[in-house]
Formats: C-alpha cells, sequence, structure tokens
C-alpha cells in the first residue's frame, strides 16, 4: 500500500471518528469500562500472587544437630552434613546457626526469664534449609532425615501441605477468573465495535458498489478499532495508575515489615497499562477486522 494512500486512510478514520461521533463515544466507553474492570482486577490478582509467593518463600526447614561432646568431632560432623545437604538437587540455601545465637532469638521472642538457661545451654546447634522450589519441601526434608548427625528435621509438617494446596487453588482460581474476564472484555469490546460497523454497513456497500477493493474499504475501520482501543485505554490506565499510587503510599508504610506487602508502584503499574494498552488496540483491531469482512462478500 502506497504511503500516500496510508495517510489519506489515517485522515478517513479521524473523520469516522467524528462524524459517528455518538457511536464512537459508545465504544470508547464500552472499552473504558471494560479494560478498567480488567486493570484492577489484575492489580488485585499479582498483588495476592506476591502474597502467595512470599508466604512459599518463608517456608524452611530446621535442621538440629545431634549435640556432641568432643568440640572436634562436633565440628567435622557439622562440615559434612551441611555439605551433604548443599549438594542435594534440589537446595537453594544452607544457613548454619549456632544454639547461642538460637536461645538469643528465644529470649528476645519470649522475654528475659529465658536468660537463666545462657549458663547451660540445652539447644541444639540448626542449620536453615530452603529448597529451590518450595512445593518440595516435603520432599527435602525426608531426604534430609536420612542424613547422619541429624537429630530432629522440623518444618511444618502436615500445616506446609494444606499451606500450598490452599495457595495453588487459589491461583487457579485467580487464573480462571481472570481468564474469564479477559474473555468477557473482548466479547463486549469487540461487539460494540461490531455495531458500530453494522451501523455503517450502506457506507461499505456503496464503496464495493463504486470498485473499492476489500483492502481499501476495510483498512480505514480497522484504524477506526485501533483508535477506539487506544482511546478507551487512556482513561483506565490513568484511572488505575491514580489508585493504585495513592494506595500504595497509603499502605506500604504502615504494613512494612508485615508478611503482607504491596508490589511496588514500578514496574507494576508500566505492566498493567502495557497490558490495557494492548487488549485495548488488538481487540479494536481485531472486532472492526472480523466485522467489516462480512459486509464485503457482495
Amino acid at each position: 500500500m502506497k504511503g500516500r494512500t496510508l495517510r489519506r486512510h489515517f485522515r478517513e478514520s479521524f473523520k469516522s471518528l467524528g462524524r459517528n461521533s455518538w457511536m464512537t463515544i459508545a465504544s470508547i466507553s464500552a472499552v473504558t469500562v471494560t479494560l478498567l474492570l480488567v486493570g484492577v482486577f489484575a492489580i488485585i490478582m499479582m498483588n495476592l500472587n506476591k502474597v502467595a509467593t512470599d508466604l512459599e518463600n518463608d517456608v524452611e526447614i530446621r535442621v538440629l544437630i545431634d549435640i556432641m561432646n568432643d568440640e572436634e568431632q562436633k565440628k567435622t560432623a557439622e562440615a559434612e552434613l551441611m555439605a551433604q545437604i548443599k549438594n542435594l538437587p534440589d537446595v537453594a540455601e544452607v544457613v548454619y546457626s549456632p544454639k547461642e545465637q538460637e536461645l538469643s532469638d528465644l529470649i528476645k521472642d519470649f522475654g528475659e526469664e529465658l536468660s537463666l538457661f545462657e549458663q547451660n545451654n540445652p539447644l541444639h546447634n540448626v542449620l536453615y534449609v530452603k529448597a529451590v522450589d518450595p512445593q518440595q519441601t516435603a520432599n527435602v526434608a525426608a531426604q534430609i532425615e536420612k542424613l547422619d548427625h541429624t537429630y530432629e528435621v522440623l518444618y511444618g509438617e502436615g500445616k506446609v501441605e494444606k499451606l500450598f494446596s490452599f495457595l495453588n487453588i487459589s491461583r487457579n482460581i485467580g487464573l480462571v477468573l481472570i481468564l474469564g474476564l479477559l474473555f468477557t472484555a473482548m466479547f463486549l469490546i469487540s461487539n460494540t465495535i461490531r455495531i458500530t460497523i453494522i451501523a455503517r454497513k450502506d457506507e461499505i456497500e456503496i464503496m464495493k458498489l463504486v470498485g473499492a477493493t476489500n483492502s481499501f474499504v476495510r483498512v480505514p475501520f480497522v484504524f477506526e478499532g485501533m483508535w477506539i482501543g487506544l482511546l478507551g485505554s487512556i482513561i483506565p490506565m490513568v484511572v488505575v495508575s491514580l489508585l493504585y499510587y495513592n494506595l500504595y503510599h497509603t499502605l506500604a508504610p504502615r504494613i512494612q515489615g508485615n508478611l503482607l506487602e504491596l508490589l511496588e508502584v514500578t514496574p507494576l503499574l508500566y505492566q498493567v497499562n502495557a497490558l490495557l494498552m494492548g487488549i485495548g488496540l488488538l481487540i479494536g483491531i481485531w472486532g472492526s477486522f472480523m466485522s467489516v469482512r462480512k459486509f464485503l462478500k457482495i
């Protein structure tokens, strides 16, 4: 297609938006409302997914090491156990914590009364182990239990499995909901654009009767769909950005350090805005293309 023809199609698409202003406003409004829902829901689901991931990453295995009186034997045994655990294929991290540090943490959490045990510390030296995939924590714990010099392996058996099951179900439900919302958005937006084009079917038929090619007829409508999708995505992008920006700067300082933390404003808003604009453009172009096609067979 020649550059001059392409420029003409651009101009015609803008003129058509103005000539059919009420239908244009209706289409843009449908795109705006639908994409606003998509944007809000996308931000909610991405933050819930972060919470789920943070919960998973907090799961760790506590390996209590056997107590030994011989200091040299103890160091050798601990070094061997640590090396064996690090060599397991599903282990991501191993951190050593001496019993003095364990007692200090207990005193900090439960009060100075426990400082009485500083003279005769009954605790074990501990290895804190994290799995590469948190969902494999139980399998890693089972492998560690078989190693020598392990007194006890703790990871919240029973509770961890229920937590992972709940998170997996929540993710699957969220995925189904967002796919359903995206499908609904595509259906509503494309049908609104289709109604706009159907209202102008006489215009298309006249252009075909005077000898216009299919591409000559189709391209201006495709551009119109693109403009409708683009214009309809601007308001949702602005509203979602302002809402989340204010929400983040209101809530983030209050919940800092807690288990629940919000995603940073960037790159989250860049990702969501790109999604909204992409959906608007894609559905606008696709809806116009498919709607015009049925009137080109004259």
